[in-house]
């Protein structure tokens, strides 16, 4: 990695680990040891956003899920955000997703959360893994549920569903309330996919009575209950996510289910979780015993 892209990214986690602050220009430079106008320009350059445009978009989406989550009052929401006022944090919370906080706290509805990627993705072709990678299996279960998810049009990977649906999907993804941590992506078998529309999807898993509303756009598929291999790679430096996903991609083809007296079943989607280094790279392959 380059010296500004890791400048930007020492910014980055400086920002997250006191994203509960107030967080000037010249507190961001001090932390890296440039000016403030070099750390301005650099930032905007790698990450499409200014500090406190980038610092104000997490702060939003974290207030957001504050609302949704904790049914924090709006006053309690404004304050933890760095607002003065109510009045103040009303107007930006509108601004930024359509709809005022108490509308919202109410009624969560989705919205587009900011998740930022760490610059260091961008990096990702100069470096390459140089050790074995262990992969680890375990025999999991998945309950009967929905899925509410976005299709794409050909995509049959991370890199060309962005291309057709955009990025930000994520961020909407993560405002949906869900029965599992995180969002995920499906790699959809044949009965899942409708004429015209991607193998691969992102989405987010409800209740299996799930009633709610399905934003325009979006559609909603049962999944049933079903066993599944959790594939997860060693944590891994994030510029190398590329080669650890490699890694336990060749894995999951030598791998044979019959070891543990499963077969693959091809009537539930593979599942992937988004990539962080810190846990590993993670797949869910379903299987049906023999």
């Amino acid at each position: 990695m380059d010296f500004k892209a890791e400048t930007v990214c020492k910014m980055q986690d400086y920002i997250r680990i006191n994203t509960a602050e107030q967080i000037t220009l010249s507190a961001l430079a001090s932390a890296v040891g440039y000016s403030p106008w070099y750390c301005y320009r650099l930032f905007l350059q790698y990450t499409g956003h200014s500090p406190s445009d980038y610092i104000r978009k997490l702060k939003l989406s974290s207030s957001a899920l504050k609302l949704r989550d904790e049914r924090i009052k709006v006053t309690d929401a404004a304050f933890d955000a760095g607002y003065f006022t109510p009045e103040s944090y009303t107007r930006a919370f509108y601004k930024e997703f359509g709809l005022n906080p108490k509308e919202y706290a109410l009624n969560p509805v989705m919205i587009p959360l900011f998740h930022p990627f760490n610059v260091e993705f961008k990096e990702k072709e100069q470096k390459t893994m140089k050790t074995t990678v262990n992969i680890f299996i375990t025999v999991t279960e998945k309950p009967a549920r929905k899925v509410i998810i976005k299709r794409g049009i050909r995509a049959t990977n991370y890199f060309d569903y962005c291309g057709e649906v955009g990025c930000d999907i994520w961020g909407k993804l993560l405002s949906i309330k869900s029965v599992s941590p995180e969002p995920v992506s499906m790699w959809l078998p044949k009965k899942l996919i409708k004429p015209d529309t991607s193998e691969y999807v992102q989405g987010t898993e409800v209740e299996a009575d799930y009633k709610g509303e399905i934003p325009e756009g979006f559609d909603i598929i049962d999944l049933p209950a079903a066993k599944y291999l959790m594939f997860q790679g060693e944590p891994f430096e994030d510029e190398n996510y590329c080669e650890a996903i490699d890694a336990l991609w060749e894995a999951e083809k030598k791998y044979d289910p019959k070891i543990l007296g499963y077969i693959w079943d091809d009537k539930n989607p593979r599942i992937q979780l988004e990539p962080r280094g810190e846990r590993g790279y993670i797949e869910f392959l379903p299987v049906q015993s023999v």
